[in-house]
C-alpha cells in the first residue's frame, strides 16, 4: 500500500455505526487495532498466568531433584546406615552400662579411696555435692582434696581413669607446701560420675 496516495481527509468523519462505509484503509487500521489488542489481552489472559505457572513448576522441579537425590543417596546406603545405627545403639547401651547404678554410687567413693590410697595421697576431703540434673542425664560431683608429691598426683589421675565407672575430674586446684624439708603439694579437685536419666 503506498501511503503517499491515502487521503487521509477521508478518516476524518468516521463513525463507528457505519464501520461497512468506511473507505478500505480505515477498515484495514481497525482491523490491525482490534488485532494487536486482542494479543495483548489473550498475551496478558491466557500466556501470563502461564508463565507464572511454569517458572513455579520449574523451581518445584529443582526442589524435587534434590530431595530425590538425598532420599536417593540414603536409599543407596541404607544397608550401611543400618549397620552404624546398630553400631550407635550398641556404644550407647555400653556407655550406659559404665554409669553408676544409684545403689553402686556409695561404692564409688570407696574406689577413689581406694586408688588415692595405693597413689600414696592422704586424704583431706571426699564428699558428695548436690547432684546437678541435666536434660539426658544426672551429674553426680564429688569434692576431692588431697596432699602428695607431683608424680602421685598423675598416678592417681591415670588410676581413677581407669575405673570401670565412668569418673571425670575438673577444676584442679595444686598449692605447694614444703614441709620438714620434703615437697608437698596439696591437690583440690572435683570428680563427677553420671546416672541416666530415663525418658519420662
Amino acid at each position: 500500500m503506498d501511503f503517499k496516495n491515502i487521503d487521509w481527509d477521508q478518516f476524518n468523519n468516521l463513525e463507528l455505526d457505519n464501520i461497512g462505509q468506511w473507505p478500505k484503509a480505515a477498515k484495514i487500521g481497525l482491523a490491525i487495532i482490534m488485532v494487536v489488542s486482542l494479543g495483548f489481552l489473550a498475551n496478558y489472559l491466557l500466556v501470563t498466568d502461564k508463565v507464572g505457572e511454569l517458572e513455579g513448576a520449574i523451581a518445584k522441579e529443582s526442589d524435587l531433584r534434590v530431595q530425590y537425590k538425598a532420599k536417593y543417596k540414603i536409599a543407596a546406603n541404607l544397608d550401611q546406615f543400618r549397620e552404624q545405627m546398630e553400631e550407635a545403639e550398641e556404644l550407647f547401651r555400653n556407655q550406659v552400662k559404665r554409669l553408676p547404678e544409684s545403689h553402686e554410687t556409695p561404692g564409688l567413693l570407696d574406689d577413689i579411696t581406694f586408688v588415692g590410697t595405693t597413689s600414696r595421697l592422704d586424704f583431706k576431703k571426699l564428699n558428695w555435692q548436690p547432684e546437678i540434673p541435666q536434660e539426658f542425664y544426672v551429674e553426680l560431683p564429688i569434692e576431692v582434696e588431697v596432699t602428695g608429691s607431683y608424680h602421685d598426683f598423675g598416678e592417681f589421675v591415670s588410676k581413677v581413669a581407669g575405673l570401670p565407672r565412668i569418673v571425670t575430674l575438673h577444676d584442679f586446684t595444686i598449692v605447694g607446701d614444703d614441709k620438714g624439708g620434703e615437697s608437698s603439694l596439696s591437690l583440690k579437685l572435683q570428680a563427677k560420675t553420671y546416672k541416666y536419666r530415663e525418658s519420662k
